[in-house]
């Protein structure tokens, strides 16, 4: 077996982002040594691709093409509906009726009928809020703080909300603060500092429903209490609970009782609803119309397709339906089933059930390791890393779908308790 140089278990992608006394072009060239150095000792386990649907068990391939087969925790397909015949039927119809591209701005002529239909049916589902799609969930979330805030407005936001929330905020105003993790007291001490200073200008809290490194939620209702007490407006980002959590689809936000209580509530399409996509829903027309034109990744982005308006339209129908509670239950189960499984053989799970099984591994070395032997077991799930979790305390997050069965659970759960004990005997060779 090659010896693993110390330096492809060490450093981060924080290390390389901006290098010192470089060029624009030639700073990326460090970053990639070190890449490549983790890629040749089977160390770098991202841009990994499916050979077939993203199923409970599949065929996937390296990024320098070593083709592999295990059990899947790895795709993002909570209800299974990427491969549902209604799913595909639909996208195909749509397909013959309008092709493969709206050509246009959601602004401009990028709608179609899908669209329009797709915008009703889940304004009903929301309880009759507007809804405004989005190409994307990361534009949905990006695109709902650059269209409200301003410069002069202050935006309050946990320390571990989604990137898209940060640049959306960084886009808008200077005035960004941060506070710790589902602290509610200091969000409280945050917006009375800054209502000690500026009595005139907005304040917008944001957080997540469910935060998927660490499958967490705030409380909404105490949050929402904070808000009003220093009339603060509250957005909310339900990408990864909503449409497969709660009796009826509402993820924590419903299970919260918070639907009429939220300002904005942003979504993706991505993780429950077998499409790419996402929306803002606001209380008001005036809200909804103001972001379709202020909102820039609404007003210079093309329209959803009409397949992925289809498909959602589709998946959205199948949620609110009884197989759609019933696929919620199965999901439920095997979420239990591999938390439990987990802890019994001494892993540290995270969080509270959701569809994201966090699992502590601690330092990056081992992490990168068992990685590399979680592969070779059978297994597929995505390690996280620093920065995008604390240094030292990374994890795997295992993404759990209605269409796993108990069996692919313990092949899971086997193969992953392995990869442990491999990575850390190979560790202690390396003497790290």
């Amino acid at each position: 077996m090659k010896a693993i140089p110390k330096a492809a278990l060490s450093g981060s992608l924080k290390d390389y982002r901006a290098s010192k006394n470089s060029g624009l072009m030639s700073r990326t060239d460090s970053f990639f040594s070190w890449q490549d150095l983790r890629r040749q000792h089977g160390l770098w386990p991202y841009a990994r691709s499916t050979s077939s649907a993203p199923r409970p068990r599949s065929e996937i391939r390296s990024d320098v093409g070593e083709d592999s087969f295990g059990v899947n925790f790895a795709s993002q397909d909570y209800l299974s509906l990427a491969s549902h015949p209604r799913i595909k039927a639909a996208a195909m119809a749509a397909i013959d009726k309008y092709g493969v591209h709206s050509a246009g701005s959601a602004a401009l002529l990028g709608n179609t009928a899908y669209s329009l239909q797709l915008s009703e049916t889940f304004s009903e589902f929301l309880g009759g809020r507007e809804v405004v799609l989005y190409p994307t969930g990361w534009a949905a979330g990006y695109g709902a703080i650059q269209g409200f805030v301003r410069s002069d407005d202050h935006v309050v936001m946990d320390l571990l909300a989604h990137s898209c929330l940060q640049a959306g905020a960084a886009a808008a105003t200077q005035k960004v603060h941060y506070f710790r993790h589902l602290d509610t007291e200091a969000v409280a001490r945050r917006l009375a500092n800054i209502r000690a200073a500026d009595t005139k200008n907005n304040i917008l809290v944001v957080t997540e429903s469910l935060f998927s490194m660490h499958s967490d939620t705030p409380d909404l209702r105490a949050l929402r209490s904070v808000c009003d007490a220093h009339g603060a407006s509250l957005l909310v980002d339900c990408a990864h609970d909503f449409g497969c959590m709660g009796e009826d689809g509402l993820g924590h936000i419903g299970q919260q009782g918070m639907l009429d209580e939220i300002d904005i509530i942003i979504g993706s399409f991505s993780k429950t609803f077998a499409s790419n996509g996402g929306f803002v829903a606001v209380k008001t027309r005036a809200a909804a119309e103001y972001l379709r034109y202020y909102s820039a990744p609404h007003t210079f982005s093309n329209a959803l397709s009409p397949a992925q308006a289809a498909t959602v339209l589709e998946a959205l129908s199948i949620i609110r339906a009884d197989e759609g509670k019933e696929l919620r239950h199965r999901l439920r189960d095997n979420v239990n089933h591999l938390r439990e499984s987990m802890a019994r053989t001494g892993r540290e799970v995270l969080g509270e059930p959701s569809p994201i099984v966090p699992v502590r591994v601690g330092g990056e070395a081992l992490g990168r390791l068992a990685s590399k032997y979680l592969s070779i077991f059978g297994g597929i799930a995505n390690l996280v890393e620093f920065p995008a979790v604390p240094l030292g305390q990374s994890r795997f997050r295992f993404q759990v779908m209605a269409g796993h069965s108990a069996e692919d659970v313990d092949t899971m759960v086997a193969a992953f308790n392995r990869a442990m004990d491999s990575a850390s005997a190979e560790l202690a060779e390396i003497g790290e």
